[in-house]
Parts: C-alpha cells; structure tokens; sequence
C-alpha cells in the first residue's frame, strides 16, 4: 500500500511540475552583432525609409521598443560577458576580447535550468570557454567565418581542419566541430530550425539564445543580396562631414593635432586604418584612391554601408524563417521574443567606424520584445535599462528572483506597464577599457542619465595608472543636442550639471565596486578627476608626446597595419 501511496505522489509531483512548466513562457533571445539602432527601421534613423529591418519592425510593432537600452561596454565579448552575469565588465571578469567566461559564471543559463527550461545557444558565442552550462550548444569559433563556418556543437566527435583566415596562423584542428556550407547567417538560422524540430523537448519551456555573426565588420553578405540597394544612394549623417564640436582634446589633441591617430575612420583621416584604404574590405577592389579625399571618403561609405546592410537584410530574412516556424507550430504567442545588438556601431557619424566609443551610437541598443499575453502592442518605453539588467529580465519572466550576486535588476514592470517605477536606477554607466586597441579608442568611463552625458577619457592602459593619450571631460545636453555635436564641459552655464553628474558617477563606481585601487587605471582616474588648470597642462603635454612618439617611431599602439586577408 504504502508503494502506491509513494506511485501517487510521484504522479502528482510529476503532473504539478508538468502544469508549472506549461505555465511558463518560452523565451527566445536573438542577438545580432553590431546591429545597431540607426539601422532599425522602428528606431527612425535617417535609414528608416530605406525598409532594412520589416521583420524586426513587425516584432516591435507588436511589442514594446525600448528607447533608453545601453551596453556597459560596446565591444563583443565584454557585452555578451554582462548579458549572461548581469554584473559590470570589473566584476564579471570580462573587460576584454581575450576574456573568456567559464562555464560556472555562465549564470544565466545555469538560473535557467534550475527553474525547468530546455536552454541551448545556438550562433555567436564569443566568450572563449564553451558554453557547456546549456543542455545545447552550437557556436563559432571565435569570431566565425561568414562562409562555410565551422560550429563546436554538444555531442560532436569530429574534428575540422582550417587554417584561419586573418594572419599567418598555421593549419588547427579543432576537436568537437561541425562544418556546414554556405553563409553564416542562414546556417545559424537552419541550426536552430534544426533544434526545434528535432532537440526541442515539448514538454519544457525553452530558453534559446539566437545569435547571429552578422553584421559584423568586414561585413560578407550572401550573394544574393548582391543588388540590393545597388541602385540606392544611402544618406549620410551629417555629422560625417563636420565634427563640429564633438570630442575633446582626448579625442583630437591640442588643435586638433590627434585627428589622424584618435578613432578610426571612414575617409582617410586615421592613417593607421579606414575603410577607404583597408585592404581587407571586400570592396577594397572598388575603390578609386586616385580621387580626391572627399570622393574617396563618399565613396568608401557606399560600399560599406551597402555591404553592412545586405547583412542587416540576411539577418532579417532569416528571423522571418524562425518567426514563421513558431507560428506554424503554434509557439508564437507563448514565447518572449528579444531582440537587440551586442552594442550600438558607427554608420559614418563623426567620421568613425566601429564601436567602442561611449557616444551614443556605440553605447545605445536596439532592444524590442514581443509577449501578447503581458506586453500591450506598439508601446514605447524611455526608461534607462542596462544590458547587465537583461538576465534579471528574462528570469523574471521564467519567474525567478534576481539573484543576490547580478548587479542588474528586471524591468519586466516597465515593459508590461509601459510605467517606471520611481526608484527606478536614473542613470547608466559606461567603462571601455581596452584603451588605443584595434580602432584607436581612448580608455574612458561615462555617466549617461535621461537628459545629460558626461564622459572622462583616463588614457591609459587597463595595467597602468600613467596616461599616454591626454585625459579630459566631456559633457552633452542630449534634449538641446542629441547628436553630441557641441562638447559643453566648459561652458560655465553647465558647471552645476557637471558636478552633480561628477557625484553620480563617483556613486555609481562605489557601488557597482569599480573605484577601488586593485584597478590601476584607477588612479589616473583620480589624478585627473578634478581637472584643473595643472591637469590641463599635463593633458596638453601628453597630447604633445603622442605626436613626436608618432614621429621617431616609439608609439607602441596599433603601429602596424591590419594583416591581409588570405584568399
């Protein structure tokens, strides 16, 4: 007897477990890299009439649009690192590309798995150690190749043979890997077609995180996207031409004299690297240098702006096939769909590239999520969220408690009442750290509230408390000047502004534990903090001593040109 009292609770045990999952929603995070908001139609961009995105711009139509979403850290593995911890690039220990995060730190999914869901991660991974904490995985290598990529997939025994393809790096092995033919973005898309129809257990809610390579830079599309937009002139930001008064003398010297050495380019400003003499483009062959400097910048910003587009429309289409999967198998409805970028990227404004910057095209997100069932249709929300507070988001949803370690909190609240609470957080925090590397970025930390941002360039290397770019403030009336075209740290009108904003993010580094001296940079931070009259001078000197280190040959960042590319 006491055996079947033991087989009935059992059974109960097993039928409540089955109704609780049932209630919970499937979740589907999707994740594109570089994907950034000027090239979402919904976030009305100069780009917006030209359709790039009908797919995502249906999601969000039917959803919510967050207009205030921003990354801690604009550069790949540092971004996802934060995504997947909820805590800040110091804490999480992935400040880098180089840093890799273990499986025991992959929180999110681990959470995930507790609380009953199927988890898998199927694309981009960019995080070093695999991530073997999902029931599922089938990611790049790295950074991947866009045609023919090779995935580390759960349960694979083969071995695949390449040599990569940027360098001079021998013929590896890599154990554990998948090949598959064609485009990279229609491959991650046919790999998690594949797990839904053949992995997926449909007696558990799921948790997949999507994740696209493209549009990242050099930006490959499949051919035939080859005409699209062939015949479209793609507008330019006016701000490509004419600076105005962005940056600092972090970002362009005494006089203006760091210009061809602070920011990568488009034009041939950056003499180190643009997109008009970079041979590694794909359009590196269309390109006329024996026009002008102004023909060849127009020029340049054609060819890449068509080519990262025709990226943004693979990625689209793609979306569209897993989207018309889940309505077919009446899964829609009952999944959470997210949408956003790694970060923000530069579509030639300011005349920079890439990402990096604490500007807002680097450190702005595009993030939209679809759920019927709590989510009203086309609302909009400018609430300030963090991609540290993404993991808080999607637990909350799965119904779990933020945990005591993730430094990021839910706005699940706002996104189903279009309301912010108000002990909502008022500010974001911002910290590059991988000062002068690959586009010639400036160390720098930044304060970003609803209205107001200010941005301190420290200059040094994260080993080093020494500047060698000069340090200075910036500060931006994002109402008055959304563009940040006009640097008003001086102005005196402001200086009340930039002291509270000062005690703001003096605050904040206290309390996300990132002001403390076991981090080097800290203390040219410090040095420099109240920037005044003798700090100034020393900032001057310094800008000085970049130029003549250029000029007897003892700069040591990013001296040498970007490898070619193998064929």
């Amino acid at each position: 007897m006491k055996k079947n009292y033991l087989w009935v609770a059992l059974g109960l045990a097993a039928t409540l477990a089955t109704a609780v999952n049932a209630s919970k929603p499937n979740i589907l995070f999707v994740m594109s890299d570089d994907h950034t908001s000027q090239a979402v139609g919904v976030y009305g961009s100069r780009l917006a009439k030209l359709n790039p995105t009908p797919t995502i711009d249906s999601i969000a139509k039917e959803g919510i649009v967050m207009e205030n979403a921003f990354c801690h850290n604009a550069i790949c593995t540092p971004s996802r690192a934060c995504i997947m911890t909820g805590q800040y690039s110091a804490i999480n220990g992935c400040p880098t590309l180089n840093d890799s995060l273990p499986a025991e730190r992959q929180y999110l999914s681990m959470e995930m798995k507790k609380a009953g869901y199927q988890t898998a991660v199927i694309g981009k991974w960019h995080l070093h150690d695999l991530p073997s904490s999902f029931d599922y995985y089938k990611v790049l290598q790295g950074q991947g190749d866009y045609f023919d990529p090779f995935f580390y997939e759960t349960g694979a025994t083969g071995d695949v043979k390449r040599q990569m393809k940027w360098g001079s790096k021998p013929w590896t092995t890599f154990k554990g890997a998948v090949e598959m033919k064609g485009h990279s973005t229609d491959c991650i898309a046919d790999s998690a077609l594949e797990w839904f129809k053949e992995k997926r257990d449909p007696e558990q809610p799921f948790f997949l995180k999507l994740h696209f390579k493209a549009p990242h830079d050099y930006f490959e599309y499949a051919p035939r996207y080859e005409s699209y937009l062939a015949e479209v002139e793609i507008p330019e930001a006016a701000n490509m031409w004419d600076r105005k008064k962005n940056g600092s003398i972090a970002t362009r010297g005494v006089n203006d004299e760091l210009l061809p050495y602070i920011g990568t380019s488009v034009g041939r400003r950056n003499l180190r690297r643009n997109y008009a003499e970079d041979k590694n483009t794909p359009w590196a062959d269309q390109m006329d240098l024996s026009k002008s400097d102004d023909e060849v910048k127009r020029q340049a910003y054609q060819l890449y702006m068509k080519a990262y587009l025709r990226c943004v429309k693979g990625v689209d289409d793609n979306l569209k096939r897993v989207i018309d999967y889940l309505k077919a198998e009446g899964l829609y409805d009952n999944t959470v769909i997210m949408y956003t970028g790694d970060q923000g990227f530069y579509l030639g404004e300011h005349d920079y590239i890439d990402k990096r910057w604490g500007y807002e095209e680097a450190m702005r997100m595009p993030f939209i999520v679809r759920y019927p069932k709590s989510i009203k249709a086309n609302t909009r929300s400018d609430a300030i969220v963090e991609n540290v507070d993404y993991a808080p988001t999607m637990l909350d949803f799965a119904g779990v408690p933020t945990p005591d370690y993730m430094q990021g909190r839910s706005f699940k609240p706002i996104i189903e009442s279009g309301k912010e609470p108000d002990d909502w957080k008022k500010a974001a925090y911002y910290h590059y750290q991988m000062h002068m590397a690959h586009h010639d970025n400036p160390g720098h930390i930044a304060i970003r509230t609803k209205r107001y941002k200010l941005i301190f360039f420290y200059g040094t290397p994260m080993d080093s408390g020494t500047p060698d770019t000069p340090p200075a403030w910036e500060l931006y009336d994002l109402k008055m000047d959304p563009s940040e075209d006009n640097n008003i740290y001086d102005n005196p009108e402001y200086a009340g502004i930039v002291a509270e904003l000062k005690d703001e993010l003096k605050t904040l580094r206290k309390e996300y534990k990132v002001d403390g001296p076991e981090f080097a940079y800290n203390k040219a931070i410090n040095d420099y903090w109240d920037y005044d009259e003798e700090d100034r001078a020393k900032a001057e000197a310094i800008s000085h001593s970049v130029i003549e280190k250029h000029k007897n040959g003892t700069w040591t960042h990013n001296v040498k040109k970007q490898p070619k590319k193998k064929k």
